[in-house]
């Protein structure tokens, strides 16, 4: 069978570890056998980015602006030990984060459902989509280590010169300070994305902050969100019979353990970024979850949830057998290829990607898994492949899908 045609590129951006291993195996047993593939590629791995002084990074967010779609693979946001094992220049940022920011985006992650891999809350009948702010707040803080007594104070100065001032604190020893910010510009964008997710996906959309507690910082979430939905959306909801409502964050949780799933959850950036870890371990394991970055302008990045898979990495250097889970990596990828088709109307690249997701599911469900999976799995009698043999597994899999078209 001919390979499918491209007519665009996808914006393709590589990574470091175990998964930039995983990465060229999906590319090479089940991507360029069956597609044409055309893509502008990004090297983004550590050394790379070291050697660019992390422009690559910058570059790789404004191809996306310019192609509309992109697909990265998980990268290292260093650390102290980071910087004495890669020589680095500097203690360069988490290229996530760069990104998120460069595209004004947020993220949505959500679990990718197999037969065998039950949640460890039984009620959980539906995924459930985690909706992160991608900007500000922890992520891009000041931080200050006071070193003994003193008064630390907020202050805003205007372009005119005046200023507001709030004490912080009046210490008497030592501590420490942190300030972070927003923007309603950002926040906005946050909203728009998610009623839009929501809208296009058919799902009821929850918010929670903690707007009893911060009843300004928070309060400001709450009421942007507010007053977008009722002067933009709320027609178009009760339309599409879907629900929006907002609760504070503690409430959201308990909610969330008792509810079927089937919802969009927005959360702000550092609430998003443990809440989607927590979903995703309950529903089995955060290597199977998928991840897209979504621009307030319709552009999509798709990644895996997933960190590098140090670990094994370092068994793979040593020449040691690895069973590393390429299924978040896999989904990245058609997740790209399907909005590509969907942008470029190729529907048999869409139809591929629909496909390799299908026989990847069907993989695992017929006992065929890496081994992180067979300790969770209901299955009776799983065959626990090897990184490189579960990918070929896949493969088999589709061909039996692909050529029966």
């Amino acid at each position: 069978m001919e390979r499918i045609k491209m007519t665009t590129p996808l914006v393709e951006m590589d990574g470091d570890e175990m998964t930039r291993i995983l990465w060229k195996m999906i590319k090479d047993e089940l991507l360029l056998p069956y597609i044409d593939l055309k893509t502008e590629y990004y090297d983004l791995g550590l050394e790379h980015r070291n050697e660019t002084d992390d422009k690559v990074t910058m570059d790789s967010a404004e191809a996306t602006k310019k192609y509309g779609v992109a697909v990265k693979c998980a990268t290292i946001t260093p650390n102290a030990a980071r910087m004495t094992e890669y020589n680095l220049k500097e203690m360069w940022k988490s290229p996530n984060g760069t990104i998120r920011a460069a595209l004004d985006g947020t993220v949505f992650r959500a679990p990718i459902i197999v037969k065998g891999i039950e949640p460890c809350v039984k009620n959980w009948e539906k995924p459930i989509t985690l909706a992160r702010h991608a900007y500000g707040d922890v992520y891009k803080n000041t931080e200050i280590k006071v070193p003994g007594a003193g008064k630390a104070e907020l202050v805003f100065t205007a372009q005119d010169g005046t200023q507001i001032r709030e004490t912080i604190h009046n210490f008497d020893g030592p501590g420490i300070i942190q300030g972070i910010h927003n923007t309603d510009r950002s926040i906005t964008s946050f909203a728009k994305a998610c009623f839009n997710y929501a809208l296009d996906t058919k799902q009821d959309l929850w918010f929670a902050t903690k707007d009893t507690i911060s009843k300004k910082y928070d309060h400001n979430f709450k009421d942007i969100f507010q007053d977008i939905y009722e002067k933009e959306y709320e027609d178009k909801f009760k339309a599409a019979g879907i629900e929006y409502f907002y609760t504070l964050i503690d409430d959201a949780v308990a909610r969330v353990m008792k509810a079927k799933g089937g919802f969009i959850w927005a959360c702000k950036n550092y609430d998003g970024d443990v809440m989607s870890d927590m979903v995703s371990s309950a529903f089995g394991s955060l290597a199977m979850m998928t991840s897209v970055l979504v621009s307030p302008s319709g552009v999509y990045e798709y990644e895996a949830a997933h960190g590098t898979v140090q670990r094994h990495y370092y068994k793979h250097l040593k020449g040691e057998e690895t069973s590393t889970n390429s299924v978040a990596t896999i989904f990245a990828w058609t997740g790209a290829l399907r909005k590509r088709g969907e942008l470029d109307g190729n529907k048999e690249l869409m139809q591929f990607s629909d496909k390799l997701e299908k026989a990847t599911v069907q993989t695992i469900e017929s006992g065929k898994m890496t081994k992180d999976l067979a300790l969770i799995t209901s299955l009776k009698n799983v065959t626990v492949l090897n990184s490189e043999n579960f990918i070929k597994a896949v493969r088999e899999t589709f061909d039996s899908l692909w050529y029966v078209m």
